[in-house]
């Protein structure tokens, strides 16, 4: 009887409870039956989990292509400026008043093309004052010459004395030295008369006036006025700076070369093409210890004047002849501490950095000089995930060169950069 009731009190608390759990809202039913569920699913994933390890990565892929080789013509690089090849300040020879102007500002003028004309009447009064000591001196020679005529022929006679004839005959030769000096003096006023024409020295173009008709000017070595400048510009000069160490390859090349002259190639600042051409004429006879440079020239020709004194320009100079060279993409070269090195895969896809001394660009392309073969496989894509002694998966390419290469500014290019072009 305790058996039945104990019984019966059981089932009615498991009643209760149901009917209670029944009543609980959805939610809550749901996450007091899905608790103990997920534990036991955590449970059975751990018992049945996997103790092997990781899989390895995929190795990186990269792309490798051979180097191509061409004949090459190399330039250094350098930047300058533009300089006439004479200047001429033009200044008046003698002092007076400034009565005509005989050209426009800045246009071209020829060697002896009148510019500027001085009041000539003082000049001209003071030449024939000149001219008239001549006639003078003139005469008193004629004189003389006469009265020593007579004395000679005294003198044989014995009507004069050896004295008389040798003072007739100085006054003679001192009425030759007066006619002398009364020429010259013509001479010197006739060259004054002259100057009064102030006349082009060199032919080229010409500044603006600095002296307007009325003024009055001054004669003079260095403190006479100033009336305009002359620059002759057909050649015109360009000159720029060579550093020590690309003089001494230079000068090197060039005596291996028997000597051979250098051709210069500029373009201006607002060009893409080194569109004109000179020669180098003169190098100094000395490095400026403080830049550790030595300045240098070339002659251009300028028949129409475009180029101006003054114009920045990049040339290129060539140190003659044609080498052979490797070409690879100047991204593939990296730079290690103080060393250049070009990563390299090889017949077994290992990676290896071999050291190499770089050239000049051609185009887009970097000439190699030493350190590498024609069949090592270079990598040219992918450098960053590549490192030496670790395994890639290669993706042959050819190379491919842009005579063109990257466009550049002038402020890009260091003075002693070096470029190559072609060989035609």
């Amino acid at each position: 009887m305790n058996m039945i009731t104990s019984m019966s009190r059981v089932d009615g608390e498991a009643v209760a409870l149901r009917a209670k759990f029944n009543e609980r809202p959805l939610w809550q039913r749901a996450a007091i039956v899905g608790g103990p569920l997920a534990v036991l699913a955590a449970a059975v994933t751990i018992w049945n989990s996997d103790p092997s390890p990781a899989a390895a990565p995929p190795m990186p892929m990269v792309t490798v292509a051979a180097p191509i080789e061409r004949q090459i013509n190399q330039w250094d690089d350098y930047v300058g400026r533009f300089e006439a090849s004479r200047s001429v300040e033009v200044r008046p020879r003698v002092s007076g008043q400034i009565v005509g102007v005989h050209f426009t500002d800045g246009q071209v003028v020829q060697k002896g093309q009148l510019l500027f004309t001085i009041d000539a009447r003082p000049f001209a009064a003071a030449l024939a004052e000149a001219r008239a000591g001549v006639a003078t001196a003139q005469s008193d020679l004629a004189l003389a010459e006469t009265d020593l005529g007579r004395a000679t022929r005294l003198l044989a006679a014995e009507a004069v004395s050896q004295s008389d004839v040798d003072r007739i005959t100085a006054r003679v030769r001192a009425s030759r030295a007066a006619l002398a000096a009364a020429q010259a003096r013509v001479h010197a006023r006739a060259l004054d008369v002259e100057f009064t024409q102030v006349r082009a020295p060199i032919g080229g173009r010409i500044s603006d006036r600095r002296i307007d008709a009325g003024n009055l000017v001054s004669a003079g070595d260095s403190g006479g006025t100033l009336l305009t400048t002359i620059n002759a510009l057909d050649p015109i000069y360009f000159t720029f700076d060579v550093p020590e160490s690309l003089y001494l390859k230079t000068a090197r090349e060039r005596q291996a070369k028997g000597g051979a002259g250098q051709t210069a190639e500029i373009r201006l600042q607002d060009e893409a093409d080194y569109s004109w051409r000179g020669r180098l004429d003169f190098t100094d006879n000395g490095l400026n210890q403080n830049s550790g440079t030595i300045r240098a020239r070339a002659v251009i020709a300028n028949p129409n004047y475009f180029l101006a004194p003054g114009m920045f320009g990049n040339m290129r100079l060539a140190d003659g002849g044609t080498t052979p060279a490797l070409l690879i993409p100047d991204a593939a070269v990296r730079t290690d501490q103080a060393r250049k090195i070009v990563l390299v895969v090889g017949k077994d896809n290992t990676v290896a950095a071999k050291p190499v001394e770089i050239g000049p660009l051609v185009g887009n392309l970097r000439a190699i000089r030493s350190g590498l073969a024609r069949t090592d496989r270079v990598i040219i894509q992918g450098v960053q995930f590549a490192m030496p002694g670790a395994k890639v998966k290669p993706r042959v390419t050819s190379i491919v060169l842009n005579m063109s290469g990257p466009t550049r500014t002038a402020e890009a290019i260091a003075p002693s950069a070096s470029q190559a072009t072609l060989a035609n």
